[in-house]
């Protein structure tokens, strides 16, 4: 079976190599064009143009697909049997979509209909998810509303964070890969199918109306709202662990927080009983009051039901650390307040 992959980050990278070692005829690769980084702007390579590189395959790198007719006719040309897009990064028209004879498969990081669009993977551990998985199925032109080929379900750790759960899912999107190439693979090719024949006979099923978005993330969700429960801090911590951060200040230093426990009030009372001699109820303090800042302690911050305790920080113009390390170089007392 002949095909085109198309996918840029690490989490297509899995399922490239996962393809090439299955020994898929791979036509071509197509990523985003490379990008400057740092502070000399070097030019790097996607993770997935890496490997290409590496494997001597095809590589096509457009600045945009719709309305790029030279690209398109390019394509046509190679006649893939599939498309796989993992991750590409861009959207795809019709007439893309059109060009393979089996269609095209995607892999997405969700267990749809839930989860669709940019963030499945974010969004499930942003919002506390207990579970979450890999979707495979045919693209249409909607976002994500094709017909599901393949599932698989996986727990979310308590403390895991979105690169921990990503890092898995792009194994287990790699391996639901090849077993749908398989199945397409056991279609019958002496008979000239439609799409909507190989979509029966590979069992592929509707998705509901019951569906929810994971749009792209943006600065503002990074900011740490104390008044917010401490499983809500939680999960935005390990939520953008380590895309960005969550972050908050403490005067005029902005501070980004890497790792967080929470603690309930009952918690935090029966560990410490000298709370008990702060002149309100520890209910009443206000939320993002340092409650200890100590190097034995550590660093717990009163939230809305009891509070987070910091465990790997970040201070401005700083590297990561643990919080003890923190503590050593930055003289920050019980009693101040975060934003």
């Amino acid at each position: 079976m002949k095909i085109v992959f198309m996918g840029t980050p690490d989490f297509a990278k899995e399922s490239l190599e996962a393809i090439y070692n299955a020994g898929y005829d791979i036509l071509a690769v197509v990523t985003n064009p490379d990008k400057p980084k740092g502070r000399g702007l070097k030019m790097i390579s996607s993770p997935v143009k890496e490997y290409a590189v590496e494997k001597k395959l095809k590589i096509y790198q457009p600045l945009k697909i719709r309305n790029n007719t030279e690209f398109i006719e390019e394509l046509k040309q190679l006649k893939p049997d599939v498309l796989c897009v993992v991750a590409y990064g861009k959207i795809l028209p019709k007439e893309v979509l059109n060009i393979p004879k089996y269609g095209a498969i995607n892999v997405h990081g969700s267990l749809l209909p839930k989860y669709r669009g940019a963030a499945p993977i974010q969004w499930a551990v942003l919002n506390g998810d207990k579970t979450t998985g890999i979707t495979t199925m045919f693209m249409d032109e909607g976002m994500d509303t094709g017909d599901m080929i393949l599932k698989e379900e996986v727990e979310i750790g308590e403390n895991e964070t979105t690169g921990e759960l990503w890092e898995r899912l792009s194994k287990l999107g790699a391996k639901l890969l090849v077993s749908t190439l398989e199945k397409i693979d056991k279609i019958d090719k002496k008979e000239n199918k439609t799409l909507e024949e190989i979509k029966k006979e590979v069992n592929a099923k509707k998705q509901s109306d019951d569906y929810t978005l994971a749009p792209m993330l943006n600065k503002e969700i990074s900011k740490i709202d104390f008044s917010k429960s401490s499983n809500e801090i939680k999960n935005l911590v390990r939520g953008l662990n380590p895309i960005m951060g969550a972050y908050t200040r403490l005067g005029n230093k902005k501070i980004k927080f890497w790792k967080v426990e929470a603690i309930s009030n009952e918690q935090l009372e029966k560990s410490f009983p000298e709370l008990k001699e702060y002149k309100y109820r520890l209910k009443n303090i206000e939320p993002g009051t340092i409650l200890f800042a100590d190097k034995k302690k550590g660093l717990y911050i009163k939230t809305k039901d009891g509070a987070i305790e910091v465990l790997e920080i970040q201070g401005e113009n700083s590297k990561k650390m643990d919080i003890k390390s923190f503590l050593n170089g930055n003289n920050i007392h019980a009693g101040e307040i975060f934003e």
